[in-house]
């Protein structure tokens, strides 16, 4: 039977969750590197794969699918992985799909904007993001890591229980994020960053630091996205994003 094919790139958080879990739990697939900084999502044949154009996508037999807190659900069903990580019962089960819900407008969105505004940002547009923008980036990101803290981690060892789950694979990759721009967003929050230490161990350290070695190259990173002709390309698509 041929190995299920995944489709990342690890210089994006969602890519990174879905390598963690299935390189943590030793799930065989093949890795298809879709370089995001050359535009290869946008290409013809990425396009045969996915009309949506994004990473991860995970390819099973005659089988696609995307979204990466999909991928890692079907991960979780297919490979009967211990049951911490999706659990069965009903009410863990629906914590893990609360998180997933709630931290794509609020986690996600604020620690992707804080990392594009300090890389695609001046690429695209020829120079640094205004004060006030930025500020009101960090501002909404101090707000999202509080909800983190206050609503979903509390006194917990992790997101949903004393066991690892889903949820903290996605939580953790996206506070990763900020770090290739030089921004530890966790600094002076001990308790998330326990929370960080222990996710980390987890899903193993060695795998960890090999997961974000991309991000780590701020420098590598953005002189590579301000030599890139492909990005005058899609100068457009970006504009809107940035207003």
């Amino acid at each position: 039977m041929p190995l299920m094919e995944l489709y990342l790139d690890l210089l994006s958080p969602p890519c990174r969750a879905v390598f963690l879990f299935a390189k943590s739990l030793r799930i065989p697939f093949e890795f298809k590197h879709v370089e995001l900084a050359d535009g290869q999502q946008y290409s013809e044949e990425f396009a045969k794969l996915s009309i949506v154009k994004k990473v991860p996508v995970l390819k099973d037999g005659d089988f696609v699918l995307t979204e990466s807190t999909a991928i890692l659900k079907f991960l979780a069903r297919k490979c009967l992985v211990a049951d911490h990580w999706f659990p069965a019962d009903l009410r863990q089960q629906a914590l893990v799909n609360e998180y997933s819900s709630w931290q794509h407008l609020n986690l996600r969105s604020h620690c992707s904007k804080v990392f594009l505004f300090k890389t695609l940002f001046p690429a695209i547009m020829g120079s640094e993001v205004s004060k006030e923008k930025m500020d009101v980036a960090l501002e909404d990101l101090r707000q999202s890591l509080d909800l983190m803290e206050e609503k979903f981690l509390q006194d917990k060892l992790f997101l949903i229980s004393n066991r690892i789950s889903l949820a903290d694979v996605l939580a953790v990759v996206e506070v990763m994020q900020p770090l290739a721009v030089a921004l530890d967003v966790l600094e002076g929050r001990p308790k998330l960053s326990a929370w960080r230490d222990r996710v980390k161990k987890e899903l193993g350290e060695k795998l960890f630091e090999e997961a974000h070695e991309r991000i780590r190259d701020s420098k590598g990173l953005q002189q590579k996205m301000q030599n890139n002709s492909t990005l005058e390309k899609l100068k457009p698509k970006y504009e809107k994003l940035f207003r």
